[in-house]
């Protein structure tokens, strides 16, 4: 349908078959004989639309009654016109409310995606931080597990420091004393043999005693987590000490075998260095069989930088699985068997440091764990 602001025809306002309905209704009013034509006609009755001619009627029976039947015309198009109006109006109002809830369920739909992806980013967001709060509570739980674990290790060895030390020096007394008890009774076999089976037993006991000493050692510098600054650390006997408790942690059934070279004096925590060493060591002797081997070799790398390197024989490690070593919480242990958080502490520790960790691995081909300091 045309527009109303055009400019109208008779074809417009009338199609052909209400023309030919109104000519009927007019014949039937007056006579027949009536023409309603676009075209301009002899003695035709001009019709007017807006002051614009549109139309001719005409009637040769009864020319008279051609100018009242015009009016009658007019009069009836000028409410067709009102109607056409009245639906071009409805027509656009209603297309251009259509068009601007269009436009608003568009900006809706718009807004709920923008909306919903936001949601997912702080969904995500919040996601990760309530991982790393999870992560940073554990380590923190963990660490005061190491420090409390820690002042009871110093405490004990504190208290067995000094009767350990009363100990091997009355054993020491015991043996001179016994040398002189030698010289004095009777010379006879029986005696004689009681004699050297006391002094076995006197020595049993002082190298019991050394040993108890020598973990109280272990203890107490595994046990300095309290640390504050770098000081000047021997690694290699971090590495001895270290060695001395794993095997007292697995009732001396494992022997690390130790391949230690002279290296530079490195500054760092002894006990984090300590706790570094034990985590990766622990996890060596977890993987091997009861007739596995583990190696500790130290010596100077590329640089001059020391190096720790921690091999085994045992089980291995897949692909899959080296990608998530040092995942806080992964573990390949039976469930209460581990915390998995051994080699992430071992890989903080290094980093504190400025070392690095890196392991090597394939299934069924052992692995080796190389703690490397880098040079300061």
């Amino acid at each position: 349908m045309r527009r109303f602001d055009d400019d109208p025809g008779l074809s417009d306002l009338l199609d052909d078959e209400r023309r030919a309905r109104l000519l009927g209704l007019l014949q039937g009013l007056c006579v027949d004989g009536f023409g309603l034509q676009a075209e301009a006609c002899a003695g035709a009755e001009p019709v007017e639309f807006n002051l614009e001619t549109i139309a001719w009627l005409s009637c040769p029976a009864a020319p008279a009654r051609q100018a009242p039947a015009a009016r009658l015309v007019e009069f009836i198009l000028y409410y067709v016109a009102k109607y056409r109006l009245a639906a071009s109006l409805h027509h656009d109002t209603t297309e251009a409310s259509f068009a601007e809830l269009q436009r608003q369920h568009a900006a809706l739909q718009e807004s709920e995606a923008r909306y919903r992806e936001l949601s997912e980013q702080l969904q995500l967001r919040v996601s990760e931080q309530v991982r790393v709060i999870e992560d940073t509570q554990q380590q923190l739980y963990e660490s005061a597990r190491l420090r409390a674990i820690g002042q009871l290790a110093a405490g004990v060895a504190h208290e067995i420091n000094n009767p350990i030390g009363f100990i091997a020096s009355n054993l020491r007394v015991a043996d001179e004393y016994l040398d002189e008890l030698g010289g004095k009774l009777p010379a006879e076999q029986s005696i004689a043999a009681v004699l050297e089976d006391f002094r076995a037993l006197l020595q049993e006991s002082l190298s019991g005693a050394q040993r108890i000493a020598a973990i109280v050692a272990d203890l107490k510098t595994f046990s300095n987590i309290d640390q504050e600054d770098f000081v000047p650390c021997d690694l290699n006997q971090l590495i001895a000490s270290t060695c001395h408790l794993v095997e007292a942690e697995f009732n001396h059934a494992l022997t690390i075998e130790q391949r230690l070279a002279p290296l530079p004096q490195l500054a760092g925590y002894p006990a984090k260095i300590s706790q570094a060493l034990y985590n990766v060591l622990d996890n060596a002797a977890q993987a091997i069989a009861a007739d596995g081997r583990v190696r500790i070799t130290s010596r100077v790398g590329e640089g001059g930088c020391s190096e720790v390197l921690v091999e085994d024989n045992g089980c291995g490690i897949s692909s899959e699985n080296l990608e998530r070593l040092f995942d806080p919480f992964f573990t390949t242990r039976p469930v209460g068997s581990g915390t998995g958080l051994g080699l992430s502490v071992a890989r903080d520790i290094m980093t504190a440091h400025r070392g690095e960790i890196l392991v090597r691995s394939k299934p069924d081909a052992g692995t080796r764990v190389t703690l490397r300091f880098l040079c300061r």
